[in-house]
């Protein structure tokens, strides 16, 4: 049978499931991998209980951390483990002050045979269907050596999986107890790792069953762990239909040689203060006309500036949001991870059934990657989106006022089907603003610029500016 049919047992944390193709194997052995404080014993609780939601008898076995303690801080967190069985195999406070000594055996010898003898017991009176054990790295200073080591370890996983039990088990690696040889013994192995730009898990092996690769983020708050998977572009794209839609200005669809297209990614680049907003929430306005919904991203500005700005160009933000067209999002980067981002934005695309998504701007969003690639977050965003059917905007900021012509400071605009720029212009001693389209996939366009304005009626286009020569430059001239 194949393995990725047979039913699993939950890790408790649904995103984490589909990162292990549905959770783990039934009788398997399955190890955390991981420095301290880095989440593994709330990984534990969480499958422990997923089982006792079935009605399934759980067994959490502690050589470190007392009981008392991980009932504490799983409280801190809002995790109820009233129905989990306890085994507490911790040193007690009296063991410090026993001087005990030990003249013919060593104290792995005769240690060894109680803490067996307990663990036994609990398993022949609980019959867990699922054990936690933290940490299995403690067994290491039971045994003489390194091979009779891995024969405990061995001995006492078969023993498990004989009672039917499912084992999730944790080891702390270290030059005094590497794991090394534990990770050929398990089944599955899960690398937990944190740094200063946040936490992250891998699954490094998954025995008789698919899963999802690479670094998935994941953070620890009050209600237990939030996983953030890998958003990826969908193999299999939606039928698309061949549609284009209005943005509502006729001179810009003009430009765009009939309008947006559905299922496009869509870049709109220009200098600080230039109207890319502006321009944003009227595209925004347009589509929610067509009863269209949106999902607006904001790394700066917030959302009762957004609104207010809107309603002195005549553009009525509010209606849609009552309506439930428009959701505007407030993002602080500093406290968003990339993942927990992208994840949040194609949970909410797929919940919500919107057309359209616009990220305001990629300045902010890189803020968040904290140093990472921001090429390869937004390729991955950008393409799960089209996959999905949704028109995507990315608003660019870029640094030159006027002089030299960029696009974007990310090195992105690859990913763009169309790229719409507003550029500040010097026209006899004044500050004026032109827009124009540099790229269209699907369509032919106009290749000349128009001048941009901002009024308290909304958006104005001019004419081709077709009398004038070094637009791009900033300083252009008459001809």
């Amino acid at each position: 049978m194949n393995a990725d049919n047979i039913p699993k047992f939950s890790t408790g944390i649904k995103e984490f499931d589909e990162i292990l193709n549905g959770g783990f194997l039934p009788q398997s052995t399955n190890l955390l991998r991981g420095g301290p404080g880095v989440g593994k014993t709330t990984f534990g609780i969480h499958f422990l209980l997923a089982g006792v939601a079935k009605g399934e008898s759980t067994l959490f076995i502690t050589l470190g951390e007392p009981v008392a303690n991980i009932k504490k801080n799983a409280g801190l967190l809002g995790l109820t483990v009233d129905n989990i069985s306890f085994l507490d195999l911790s040193p007690d406070p009296e063991y410090f002050s026993k001087v005990e000594s030990y003249d013919i055996f060593t104290p792995a010898e005769v240690e060894r045979e109680p803490t067996t003898h307990l663990i036994v017991e609990a398993i022949e009176k609980i019959k867990p269907s699922r054990v936690f054990l933290d940490a299995m790295t403690e067994f290491k200073f039971l045994s003489t050596d390194n091979f009779q080591f891995r024969k405990q370890v061995l001995s006492f996983l078969h023993y498990l999986q004989e009672n039917k039990a499912t084992v999730l088990f944790t080891t702390e690696h270290s030059n005094l107890a590497p794991d090394d040889d534990l990770q050929f013994i398990a089944d599955t192995v899960i690398n937990l790792k944190g740094n200063r730009h946040g936490s992250y898990l891998e699954v490094v092996k998954l025995r008789g069953s698919d899963f999802m690769k690479g670094m998935h983020g994941f953070k620890i708050r009050h209600g237990g762990i939030n996983v953030f998977p890998n958003v990826m572009p969908s193999p299999n794209m939606l039928e698309i239909p061949d549609k284009k839609y209005s943005l509502g200005i006729d001179a810009i669809d003009e430009l765009l040689g009939g309008g947006i297209s559905a299922a496009t990614i869509n870049l709109i680049s220009g200098p600080s203060g230039v109207g890319k907003t502006t321009f944003a929430m009227q595209i925004v306005n347009s589509l929610g006309s067509m009863h269209l919904s949106t999902d607006y991203y904001t790394f700066e500005e917030e959302v009762d500036m957004i609104l207010r700005r809107c309603r002195n160009i005549n553009i009525d933000a509010g209606r849609l949001i009552d309506k439930g067209l428009l959701h505007i999002n407030k993002m602080e980067p500093l406290l968003y991870s990339a993942d927990e981002f992208l994840h949040m934005v194609s949970k909410h695309a797929s919940e919500r059934k919107v057309s359209l998504v616009v990220i305001d701007s990629t300045a902010g969003f890189k803020l968040s990657l904290k140093g990472q690639d921001i090429v390869e977050k937004m390729h991955a965003l950008c393409k799960h989106l089209q996959s999905l059917g949704i028109i995507t905007f990315l608003l660019s900021e870029v640094g030159n006022i006027t002089g030299d012509f960029k696009i974007t400071e990310e090195q992105i605009s690859y990913l763009a089907d169309n790229i719409i720029f507003i550029r500040y212009l010097e026209i006899n001693g004044m500050l004026r603003k032109a827009i124009g389209v540099l790229k269209k996939r699907l369509s032919d366009f106009e290749k000349t610029l128009r001048e941009f304005e901002i009024t308290s009626n909304g958006i104005v286009v001019g004419k081709p500016l077709v009398n004038l020569r070094g637009i791009l430059s900033g300083v252009p001239e008459w001809v």
